[in-house]
């Protein structure tokens, strides 16, 4: 009996995932198992694999297609069974070659095949377009407005944009990519294998850069990452705070630590896991930055949830800890190198990358020598805290005397619709503070 396959549902956040590769195409035999499909939401990646042996009946969509969770992906069944039942709306649309509705599709009669051919668009002027012309121009990147359309009253429709595609050079996925990011013309003929277009082709036509540079398509994960910080900057007023903390405490910890790793204690407890734990203690005496902004309210939680910004070779990921005001500095130490781990391992639980998820996050940039510089917030959080570098400053010693002492740098930025300046910077010293000041037990 024919199995369908579904889209997996990872977490309850994740309403689609991108079809990254396909393992087995039409065709191919399964055995319970074998790997069928990859697939990534905006930041995790995962495989699919067989639950059922049989033969890989239909696929219904292509690589890089956006897919609903729970969509049916492929059918494995015996050679021969009937598939057409398993087809979703969202595969029709993605791979059928229905034609238009009959008022479109309808050839020309007699009478009006030899009549000319609705001429091309003049200039500035646009055809309409049906949505699967338009869908089928976008994914072979041709301008479907400058066509002559041969629908009714000069709409473009499918065939006319399949033409187009026919008549015009082949191109290679990279440089159609290309030509539908930039917009540039299509060569008249390409370098590749039987004039191919290639993407050094398409980028050719500044004489300046043709021969240093290259263009590749933004990964799908970097698109969603640019899209979430420039609405984060174009819908807050976001402020940046700066301020550093005397480190000598916790670099005295730290040693303690480490010697107390040596004899066998079972947690490595960092610097950063340190800062943590003292943004976690500033919370808790200053509420309303552990909040979202919600436009015409906001939300203030009772527990601390805490984002970690981590960075991976996919790009920058924000997971987070739940009740991370409940756990001791052996607890959070634990729970920050799990989920920082699961992030580059490319295992993490999509729910706890929501920036709805954290009520604050911490992104540290100390390791990497970063003096200072302005972290952007994740909305609908109200702050973000930004460490730096240590490095020495010039402090009263007491009785006149002046010497260096090791400083952290706090970064601290906030939305001013949520939080005032004023309070913003109390609980930014509170922070230092609570740096200065750390204690805890290694038990």
């Amino acid at each position: 009996m024919a199995t369908a396959v579904i889209m997996p549902k990872q977490g309850q956040s994740v309403e689609s995932c991108i079809l990254t590769e396909l393992k087995k195409k039409k065709g191919d035999a399964v055995a319970v198992g074998d790997i069928l499909f990859a697939y990534e939401t905006d930041k995790a990646s995962f495989e699919e694999d067989a639950k059922t042996a049989g033969t890989v009946l239909e696929v219904f969509f292509a690589e890089g297609d956006e897919i609903p969770v729970l969509t049916n992906v492929m059918v494995i069944g015996v050679p021969g069974e009937a598939t057409d039942g398993f087809r979703s709306e969202g595969a029709a649309q993605a791979n059928a070659t229905a034609s238009e509705p009959a008022a479109v599709r309808a050839e020309p009669s007699p009478a009006t095949a030899t009549a000319p051919a609705p001429a091309a668009t003049v200039a500035g002027a646009q055809s309409p377009v049906s949505p699967r012309a338009r869908k089928l121009a976008e994914k072979n990147a041709i301008p479907a407005e400058t066509l002559a359309g041969t629908g009714p009253r000069g709409r473009v429709i499918e065939r006319d944009v399949q033409a187009a595609v026919d008549a015009a050079p082949k191109t290679t996925p990279l440089a159609k990519a290309i030509l539908r990011d930039t917009g540039a013309d299509v060569p008249t003929s390409g370098s590749g294998l039987a004039g191919q277009a290639r993407g050094a082709d398409v980028s050719a036509k500044n004489p300046v850069y043709a021969a240093d540079s290259e263009i590749k398509p933004v990964s799908n994960m970097r698109k969603l990452i640019a899209k979430a910080m420039h609405a984060s900057l174009q819908n807050s007023a976001q402020l940046t705070h700066h301020l550093g903390a005397d480190a000598r405490r916790i670099m005295a910890l730290r040693k303690q630590v480490k010697k107390a790793v040596a004899d066998g204690y079972p947690t490595d407890i960092t610097l950063n896991d340190m800062v943590c734990l003292a943004v976690v203690r500033a919370l808790k005496k200053y509420p309303q930055a552990n909040a979202h902004f919600l436009g015409d309210s906001m939300r203030t939680f009772s527990k601390i949830h805490l984002g970690l910004a981590v960075d991976t070779e996919r790009g920058l990921m924000v997971p987070v800890v739940k009740n991370a005001d409940d756990l001791s500095i052996q607890g959070l130490a634990n729970r920050l190198k799990e989920v920082a781990g699961a992030c580059k391992k490319g295992s993490v639980d999509p729910d706890l990358l929501s920036s709805e998820a954290a009520s604050f996050t911490v992104s540290n940039l100390g390791n990497y020598g970063v003096e200072m510089f302005t972290p952007v917030i994740n909305l609908p959080q109200v702050a973000i805290l930004g460490v730096n570098t240590i490095v020495p400053r010039p402090k009263d010693l007491g009785g006149g005397v002046y010497g260096f002492v090791p400083h952290i740098g706090l970064s601290l930025t906030y939305d001013h619709r949520a939080l005032d300046g004023g309070e913003a910077t109390r609980f930014l010293k509170q922070i230092a503070v609570e740096i200065e000041n750390m204690n805890f037990e290694l038990n």
